[in-house]
């Protein structure tokens, strides 16, 4: 915990386990199975690490964030959570309730204990109650996955968490190294293979780990999505209509966060002259990318990756960013076909925000979904719906900028409705004209003509009502 804390003051035990028989007694020794040599073995690990179960918990302040602390000692029983590990767990779980703080997880367990058998298994249904009700009053959850973390702590305290971090070279995976296949592919179960397959969302070395808590404790802490930026503020001297202030967010502390303005436009300030035009000044590789306009935009910032379900995309880019000192959330495309896991990526970013009361920004820029047999087995059409889901239910403020490429379906999924912005050098249309074009049957010819008739250009879409405006490049100093 040193690694991390600039102080620890551990909770009291919780009143079961100051209650529970001494360990002379024979009945206690050996726990609720009469295990033989259980409570020799729980001696042991007592007197090897000082410690009277394999977790700790406490309050901390982690590079100067206060948060509530909970740390496995993997020395004692191998990590492993029984019956009074679950009491030490729920009473953490609570007093972050009470205190309104985050909670940090080091993790470091093989599972459950089997010398208590079920009642040790239950343990985990009672962690995961604990979680949820911590998910539901608004307080953040982090990981640190550490080497080893398998079984039900990977399941509850790790999986479960809202941010996931992990040591290089930690062994995770619900399956311990002695009951997984012998054949079994050792990558599948490292912190590497872990983050290739989307389950984390970063590995970082000991020596950066106080540093990154910190940094994510400050992003997602209580109240990070307040700040002194009005509603309905815009970047100065956007054309177009009063930006729509997002529907009230029913945050952690129930107040709604203004809305994020949109950025400033990074690339040509010229309308095109057709819908052509903007089709090719979207298309053009010279042209800002998310990569740009979050750098820009953010004062710092930190991303997380995966979709919880196996996969990862390149093509789009999720976190929280600090401007101003206000927390903002941003889903940004990345000019690519965007595939399922990136659409299930930009929901989870979504829903976290929207619990934790910090407004959201997405930049849109996207050809459109992708659309190969791999992305329809792996459920394009369904993680598309669940974007859209998330962005019809988000109760937190919600600020959409166009900067390149809006292809059809899979660029509008990302679109806030009511609150979209676009820059100079973007378009956005139902299809791609070269597609219309097929569809029509027109030859190679008729695209251009046929751009024209989609109506595309940033200022066709103000027309239409489709955008708030377009946005102007930042004023010069």
């Amino acid at each position: 915990m040193a690694v991390v804390t600039e102080g620890f003051t551990e909770f009291p035990a919780p009143e079961a386990e100051d209650a529970a028989p001494p360990t002379s007694a024979p009945e206690a020794d050996d726990g609720p199975l009469g295990w033989d040599g259980y409570g020799a073995a729980r001696q042991r690990a007592r007197e090897r690490t000082g410690e009277r179960e394999s977790v700790i918990s406490g309050t901390a302040r982690i590079d100067g964030v206060p948060t509530v602390l909970i740390s496995f000692e993997f020395k004692f029983l191998g990590g492993s959570l029984g019956e009074r590990t679950g009491d030490r767990l729920v009473a953490a779980y609570t007093r972050a309730r009470e205190l309104r703080l985050p909670v940090v997880s080091l993790i470091a367990t093989g599972g459950s204990r089997m010398q208590e058998g079920m009642r040790a298994l239950t343990q985990l249904q009672r962690v995961a109650a604990q979680s949820a009700l911590t998910r539901a009053a608004g307080l953040a959850q982090i990981a640190v996955v550490r080497d080893p973390t398998t079984g039900g702590g990977w399941a509850t305290l790790g999986a479960g968490a809202d941010v996931v971090l992990a040591l290089p070279g930690a062994q995770i995976g619900f399956a311990g190294s002695r009951v997984r296949p012998a054949d079994a592919d050792p990558y599948a179960y490292s912190a590497e293979g872990q983050l290739a397959a989307g389950q984390i969302d970063a590995i970082v070395p000991p020596d950066r780990l106080r540093t990154t808590l910190g940094r994510w404790l400050g992003l997602l802490g209580v109240g990070a999505g307040a700040g002194a930026v009005g509603p309905g503020a815009v970047g100065p001297g956007a054309v177009g209509r009063p930006a729509v202030p997002g529907p009230a967010a029913s945050g952690p502390a129930g107040a709604s966060p203004p809305p994020p303005p949109p950025p400033h436009a990074l690339g040509s300030s010229d309308l095109p002259a057709s819908g052509w035009a903007a089709v090719c000044a979207a298309r053009d590789e010279r042209r800002p990318r998310a990569a740009a306009y979050l750098d820009a935009y953010f004062d710092w910032r930190e991303e997380i990756s995966g979709d919880r379900c196996g996969g990862t995309d390149t093509g789009i880019r999720c976190g929280f960013g600090r401007r101003d000192g206000r927390t903002t959330a941003f889903a940004a495309q990345c000019g690519t076909a965007v595939r399922p896991a990136g659409f299930r990526t930009a929901a989870r970013l979504i829903r976290l925000a929207d619990r934790l009361g910090i407004p959201v920004l997405t930049l849109v820029d996207t050809p459109g979904a992708a659309n190969d047999p791999d992305a329809e087995r792996a459920g394009a059409g369904a993680a598309i719906a669940d974007v859209f889901a998330a962005l019809a239910s988000v109760r937190t403020p919600v600020t959409s900028l166009l900067i390149g490429e809006g292809g059809s379906g899979g660029a509008l999924a990302l679109a806030a409705p009511g609150a979209l912005w676009a820059t100079p050098d973007s378009y956005f249309s139902v299809i791609a004209p070269e597609s219309a074009a097929a569809i029509l049957k027109r030859d190679a010819n008729a695209v251009r003509d046929t751009a024209g008739q989609l109506r595309l250009r940033p200022q066709d879409l103000l027309d239409l009502g489709i955008i708030q405006g377009i946005v102007p490049p930042a004023p010069s100093e």
